[in-house]
């Protein structure tokens, strides 16, 4: 009895703490034009405890780590999003296994989801036909906070043939979510990228850590595409690829207080490699550190480019290397899998790009390197206040500029290269 008790005071204390978080959090503002989603239908169970909450662990969910529990999180979040005002799907303490979830909108209040346990993805693939993993559709005015941990356990997947890796999950997926925010949790190897915005807009990321192993493949950070209004602040990524890469169709883009290590670095591109690829526009990365990373701040455009796009009004300042290999870098040449010709005319306008106040040590002696294309030369670059040294020794530090006009001011003068 004396057990049972605790137990019983421990959930309504959890309960009470969440409620509090709740009502002190400063949620996105609603925004007009969303349809309620149905309510639940008759007879449904419920996840909610009580006052908005639904605890996963209230349908039947098993902390156990080995148990599925895709059905208990899908009636949650169909519980949570049929409810009126404001809800939370609880995912309390412990480990919860789980396949592919589909938590879509529109909803008919405005919904927290809480993570303070560990969601674990499935290594079981085919349950994901090729898809992702949680994937969030058409919900507007959206929270995923706490200070849990979503873990793709991807290390069962990176050995495996790289022509296989397209049609590994994604972690979380945010599809067309207008007005959301994602902070606190912590993102941990994924199968592929760890987070995908696509066709979003007032998305704000902020405080989360991100982690992969170095050489884990196609492990992007954060991936953001066709998407608008995307804030990325004080937040720790370390994977084995793009820290974040910014994608075709994206603009008003602000990335702040990021820390990069390991991985390749901060990018926009790679741009031009499909056929329904838009510009990329008004993109500033500014106060962040990058540790070790193959590649610094990047632009970069697919050498066999399909479209003809513009990225423009890009802007890198305030940005400190640590032995960073290719600290600043424009390739137009990009081709990963080495299949382009030697004949391909780049379609992909790069201007108007500024590199201010970048600072430290690379890697390689290389600090600075435009190359941009014959055909297609790169204008309006800009730097100034670029002073980054070769950290090795008996080279000196260069800069290579290729095709790229623009003028330099301030800058270390073995760098200053640009026409």
């Amino acid at each position: 009895m004396i057990m049972a008790f605790g137990k019983n005071a421990t959930r309504v204390l959890l309960v009470l703490m969440v409620m509090c978080a709740r009502s002190t959090a400063k949620r996105p503002a609603a925004k007009e034009g969303a349809a309620p989603a149905p309510a639940p239908e008759a007879g449904a169970s419920e996840a909610s405890g009580a006052r908005g909450i639904f605890d996963i662990t209230n349908v039947g969910a098993t902390s156990d780590g080995k148990t599925d529990c895709s059905k208990e999180l899908q009636e949650a979040w169909k519980s949570a999003c049929g409810a009126a005002g404001q809800a939370t799907v609880l995912i309390p303490k412990g480990e919860f296994l789980a396949g592919p979830l589909n938590f879509s909108g529109p909803c008919k209040g405005d919904v927290t989801i809480h993570i303070d346990g560990t969601l674990l993805g499935t290594n079981d693939l085919p349950k994901y036909n090729g898809g992702s993993w949680i994937n969030i559709l058409k919900v507007n005015n959206l929270v995923i906070t706490g200070s849990g941990t979503i873990d793709g356990q991807g290390a069962n997947v990176y050995t495996k043939d790289p022509a296989e890796a397209k049609a590994f999950p994604n972690s979380l997926v945010l599809d067309f979510v207008k007005n959301g925010t994602v902070s606190g949790i912590t993102l941990l190897n994924s199968k592929f990228f760890h987070i995908n915005i696509y066709m979003s807009d007032d998305v704000k990321i902020e405080n989360l850590t991100i982690t992969a192993p170095g050489d884990s493949p196609n492990t992007d950070g954060i991936h953001i595409g066709d998407s608008t209004n995307i804030n990325v602040t004080d937040t720790t990524i370390g994977t084995g690829d793009d820290c974040i890469s910014i994608g075709g169709g994206s603009s008003h883009i602000i990335v702040t207080g990021v820390t990069c290590g390991p991985g390749q670095g901060i990018s926009v591109g790679c741009l031009g490699r499909y056929k329904d690829e838009k510009d990329v526009s008004d993109v500033t990365v500014k106060d962040c550190v990058l540790r070790s990373s193959t590649n610094g701040v990047r632009v970069k455009t697919y050498e066999n480019a399909v479209k003809s796009i513009t990225a423009s009004k890009l802007t890198f300042e305030n940005i400190k290397m640590e032995d960073v290999a290719n600290p600043i870098i424009i390739d137009q040449n990009y081709c990963p899998e080495k299949v382009c010709t030697a004949k391909s005319k780049s379609a992909v306008t790069v201007k108007d790009v500024i590199f201010r106040n970048i600072t430290g040590t690379s890697s390689t002696p290389a600090a600075v390197s435009l190359l941009c294309s014959d055909k297609q030369p790169c204008s309006g670059v800009e730097l100034i206040d670029v002073n980054v040294e070769y950290s090795g020794e008996n080279n000196k530090t260069i800069g290579v500029c290729n095709n790229a006009k623009g003028t330099a001011k301030d800058t270390l003068q073995a760098l200053a290269c640009l026409a």
